[in-house]
């Protein structure tokens, strides 16, 4: 495929539970670059001794700082848009990130419906995107994995088929 028309370059996570795995999952189904930032040592709630989810997601790159809100900021500022999948009600971290993204002028898209809200939004940003996708962690929104899962496979294959 020739990169100059794709909609999506790569897809940027944190690596934590819920969204941002199955985001990262998506993504390299789809043989996506991937990548993004985590917390210190691979931090995550279900991995919280290094090497965490490095070991797994070995393009993340882990920050200094073991704080999660230190990792959702830099892929907010490393990225072109950001989604979020899930109630963002459901989790401070979310809130605090969009807090952030809005603060920055960042792109960014609060649970979309549909993955072509999410295409006509990103459209919308340009092309040759690196997208970040975020959302609530397993344990603050159970089954948000499978949710983010389902619509980052249909997002991504739809991104391809419309280049």
């Amino acid at each position: 495929m020739d990169t100059d028309l794709r909609l999506i370059s790569r897809i940027f996570s944190g690596g934590q539970t819920g969204a941002d795995r199955a985001a990262l999952d998506a993504a390299i189904k789809a043989r996506v670059v991937h990548g993004g930032w985590c917390p210190a040592g691979g931090w995550a709630e279900d991995k919280p001794y290094p090497p965490g989810v490095l070991v797994s997601y070995p393009g993340l790159k882990p920050t200094i700082e073991s704080e999660p809100e230190v990792r959702s900021r830099y892929n907010i500022r490393d990225s072109h848009a950001t989604l979020v999948l899930g109630a963002v009600e459901s989790s401070e971290g979310c809130q605090r990130g969009v807090a952030y993204a809005r603060a920055t002028s960042r792109p960014v898209l609060l649970n979309p419906s549909e993955p072509d809200e999410a295409l006509e939004f990103l459209r919308g940003v340009g092309r040759d995107l690196i997208v970040n996708v975020a959302g609530p962690r397993e344990s603050e929104a159970p089954g948000g994995y499978d949710r983010a899962r389902e619509f980052m496979d249909e997002l991504l294959a739809s991104a391809a088929a419309s280049t």
